[in-house]
């Protein structure tokens, strides 16, 4: 989750890093500073710095609150501690892929939303070569679009899973990869970050079941016993 504002206070509601769930990091004091030119945001009149403590921890914080003189009318700009929202992953997922997609959680914490995006894609990418989908296997899997086509086809993911992983998943990664520069929402980093975490779950959470589905598939070869000495 990423943090927001309340509207009604500067409270924030984030994800705690001591708790290990989602607060309220209430306001305890606060600093004004009138002016904001240095800051490019011309549409306020101010910036308030908020000093905040979680309701459940007592965990410190600080919330960078840019506003027109009251808080309804004001954006969270910066918060910290970083609210950083950590899916839970299957035991059987690949080290390498999981150090990725936690590295995709830390930039979306930090707002690298295209950062975050584009690695989210190439999470994506990797666990469908590390599962058979790569092009020296099937020479028609020359690139992501057809690998994730693929796997619905063969069964590892839904018809459901299928068209979230081109519009939340490879279609974000592309345009900032490829298009144009645009800012990336929150909402589409969490939706990328979602849907990754899902079929990361049905790909390795049954992972006896898949991996035989991939074997009849001729996506995997049959594991070798190890010889007796």
């Amino acid at each position: 989750m990423s943090a927001r504002l309340n509207r009604n206070s500067y409270n924030v509601s984030a994800s705690c890093p001591e708790c290990h769930a989602v607060t309220t990091f209430e306001q305890r004091q606060s600093f004004v500073v009138d002016g904001v030119n240095a800051w490019n945001e011309q549409a306020y009149l101010r910036i308030v710095y908020v000093l905040v403590e979680c309701a459940g921890c007592h965990r410190g914080g600080l919330a960078i609150v840019p506003d027109r003189g009251s808080v309804q009318t004001g954006v969270l700009k910066d918060f910290y501690p970083f609210s950083i929202s950590s899916s839970q992953l299957p035991a059987s997922v690949p080290q390498d892929i999981v150090a990725e997609f936690r590295e995709a959680e830390k930039c979306a914490a930090m707002k690298m939303n295209r950062a975050a995006s584009a690695l989210y894609r190439s999470v994506l990418e990797k666990a469908l070569k590390a599962n058979g989908y790569t092009k020296g296997n099937d020479p028609s899997l020359r690139d992501l679009q057809k690998r994730i086509d693929a796997a619905a086809a063969d069964g590892i993911i839904t018809q459901a899973r299928q068209k979230r992983a081109h519009d939340e998943i490879r279609s974000l990664g592309n345009d900032v990869l490829h298009d144009d520069w645009r800012a990336v929402t929150d909402e589409e980093v969490e939706e990328s970050h979602l849907y990754m975490q899902r079929i990361l779950e049905d790909i390795y959470d049954d992972r006896a079941t898949v991996e035989t589905l991939l074997i009849a598939k001729g996506r995997l070869t049959p594991h070798t016993p190890p010889t007796t000495p």
